[in-house]
């Protein structure tokens, strides 16, 4: 039996969440095209019971940092990357190699971990346009494998955990083989919201919106409800943080058009993941320079506990 960590790591939009829920056997991490979708250490957990575990870590994009939140998102990849026994490192095959290719090389060059290259999204490029791009990462010495991939088609995936599986250390499971993830039901709703907002929104907001769940209450339709049946409907307040009155006006919309949209299209996707009707009422809050304000920033990280497999 198998059991460790993988932290999977990149540039922003290399693909990361997407290829995280394609390992997983439910969604977890949101996906948008918009970089800096993801701004925590999302972990995954996968139980094979002839195989043994893994733990998955999704991390933010490394980019160059400009506000406390972006140092906290690059923290947490850093922390990822000395955490993990192996270390797979998505780059976008789709892009031109340049500068921030580089750096990252030279983040891994501190990492002890094993490492694997993962050249994806090959299927927006043509195969002898790979080769060179393969070259460059095998001269480095630093990679176990490299393994071109396709996340959104799910190319190549099964390669990938197969090949995971073979470098992890023998072990015992580290967590619950029911958990799926240790973060809030509450984080995690609160960013399936945010995929709602990235969205429907254009390409300066979403680095300057965040939804902050301002209360939760279970509801049952019984007098006595059984608590392991869970409950039949669940009352969601939630803000969607934006930091000037212009943002403001674009995310509300013409006659609250904009607000109202996302609102139903998350409560749908929200009923689906808890498996009960919501009641979710969306408002939206200036908060100017919230991304340097640490009780905010708290706010938005609460600690975490068991999410279990749906």
């Amino acid at each position: 039996m198998k059991s460790g960590s993988v932290a999977f790591v990149g540039r922003p939009n290399a693909g990361k969440s997407t290829l995280l829920n394609q390992l997983l056997p439910e969604k977890l991490a949101i996906v948008s095209d918009k970089p800096q979708t993801t701004r925590n250490r999302l972990m995954g957990i996968l139980t094979d019971d002839s195989r043994g575990q893994i733990v998955f870590y999704d991390t933010p994009g490394v980019h160059k940092p400009q506000h406390q939140m972006n140092r906290q998102m690059i923290k947490s990849a850093q922390e990822a990357l000395n955490d993990a026994d192996v270390v797979c490192l998505l780059v976008d095959a789709s892009v031109r190699h340049g500068g921030g290719d580089e750096y990252m090389l030279q983040w891994l060059e501190k990492s002890d971990a094993r490492k694997v290259l993962l050249l994806n999204k090959i299927d927006k490029v043509r195969k002898p346009e790979l080769l060179p791009r393969i070259a460059i990462y095998h001269d480095t010495g630093l990679f176990d494998e490299i393994v071109p991939i396709s996340a959104l088609r799910a190319d190549g995936t099964d390669i990938v955990l197969d090949l995971l599986w073979q470098m992890l250390p023998e072990g015992e499971p580290s967590y619950d083989p029911d958990l799926l993830t240790v973060h809030p039901e509450r984080f995690l709703v609160a960013e399936r919201i945010r995929e709602k907002v990235l969205e429907r929104t254009d390409e300066e907001l979403p680095f300057s919106t965040a939804v902050l769940i301002e209360s939760w209450e279970e509801k049952s339709d019984d007098e006595e409800p059984n608590l392991d049946e869970g409950p039949d409907l669940v009352v969601i307040h939630a803000s969607i943080l934006v930091e000037r009155p212009g943002q403001k006006k674009i995310v509300v919309g013409s006659k609250g058009n904009t607000v109202r949209s996302i609102g139903i299209a998350a409560r749908h996707d929200l009923e689906e993941y808890l498996g009960c009707r919501v009641y979710l009422d969306l408002k939206v809050r200036l908060e100017p320079r919230w991304r340097e304000n640490p009780r905010i920033l708290t706010e938005l990280d609460k600690a975490p506990f068991a999410v279990g497999l749906g």
